[in-house]
């Protein structure tokens, strides 16, 4: 996998469309007010109201005991693995998790763990797998001490993964004496995709947290939460790693604002996803899955082009999107792109695809 990088090359137009992640989106006016009028203290003497009450909502939403707030949802996953794991350790996953794939190695950086890639559609492995990777205790193996999955799937093209799959792999990995970690980046994507209550997603996981960064428009933070037991121990691996956020109600603040402002909208996104992979239909050379939330990947070989150049040349054209592999691309609907948005970042895909098939006819004919 690989990253497009977002510096525009001298001359490039301005960015029209940023469909390039969810990570993009700016605060809202609103939000920004309620930032500046946030009450303030410090956070690691429990004295920042409004850190506490962003904490205590979260742990009331996810049902859990306990939260801590943190500046990303990277560091939720490697002190929540640090809290269950410890060096020599190894950690089942999907092979396209994120904490494998994009946390830089910080696994065995920072715990001296491993990860084993579970094989499985849609960035998801099924509870079958997960029974038949599971090795009997021996001096010679590595313990087996946790079980994580990412909700929704990323590199799976934003999947949703089943409830009942979930607790039936929260189940399987508890009766072997393992723990349970859930990756919420994008959790209330499926949550409002669904209808299903975030506590009833997470019900069987040890720990889990929700990034503010992505959908909810958020500048900075993520809260990771668990019991009270954990949530203590996360906190000395947040010292560790960096320490207190000290007077942090100001982006507490907007992480409350994007819970009160931000999740139902998240339904907006969805539908411009899909708006977006109806026209994307509609292009020849262009192949694609029909989007589950947010994230639309598709692929441009059927242009007889790779998707670096595919994206260069939307770039040209003001239109950001994301780099996934060989041929595959990534285009993200998020809060600061409209249903217009989608319409204009349709035209430019169609012509940039008019021009690789004229480029292929020309070929052919020479």
């Amino acid at each position: 996998m690989t990253y497009t990088p977002l510096r525009p090359a001298p001359g490039a137009p301005p960015v029209r469309v940023n469909l390039y992640s969810d990570t993009q989106t700016r605060p809202t006016p609103a939000m920004k007010a309620a930032m500046m009028e946030a009450e303030m203290g410090d956070e690691q003497s429990g004295l920042d109201p409004t850190v506490n009450a962003l904490c205590d909502r979260m742990a009331a939403l996810m049902g859990t005991e306990a939260a801590v707030f943190l500046p990303s949802g990277t560091m939720c996953n490697q002190i929540a693995i640090r809290v269950h794991c410890t060096q020599g350790d190894a950690i089942l996953a999907h092979r396209t998790a994120h904490i494998l794939t994009s946390e830089g190695g910080g696994v065995g950086a920072l715990t001296g763990a491993q990860i084993m890639g579970l094989d499985g559609e849609g960035g998801q492995f099924a509870p079958e797998t997960l029974e038949a990777a599971i090795w009997q205790p021996s001096r010679n193996a590595p313990p087996l001490t946790l079980v994580s999955v990412e909700q929704t799937a990323n590199l799976g093209g934003g999947t949703i993964w089943n409830t009942n799959t979930l607790h039936r792999v929260a189940d399987i990995a508890h009766a072997h004496g393992m723990k349970t970690h859930m990756d919420g980046a994008r959790l209330l994507n499926a949550t409002v995709a669904t209808g299903i209550a975030p506590h009833e997603m997470t019900a069987g996981y040890d720990s889990v947290w929700l990034d503010f960064t992505k959908g909810l428009g958020a500048p900075l933070g993520a809260v990771l939460c668990g019991t009270t037991d954990f949530i203590d121990r996360a906190w000395r691996w947040k010292q560790r790693l960096g320490g207190a956020l000290r007077q942090a109600g100001m982006n507490a603040a907007s992480c409350l604002h994007a819970l009160d402002h931000h999740v139902e909208r998240l339904a907006d996104d969805h539908a411009n996803a899909s708006a977006l992979a109806r026209g994307l239909q509609q292009i020849e050379g262009i192949t694609l899955d029909a989007p589950e939330t947010n994230l639309v990947f598709f692929s441009v070989e059927g242009l007889h082009t790779t998707a670096p150049a595919f994206a260069k040349a939307l770039r040209d054209r003001g239109i950001l999107v994301s780099v996934m592999g060989p041929h595959r691309v990534r285009a993200c609907t998020h809060l600061d792109v409209d249903a217009s948005g989608i319409d204009l970042a349709l035209t430019e895909i169609r012509a940039a695809a008019a021009h690789f098939a004229d480029r292929k006819i020309h070929a052919t004919v020479a």
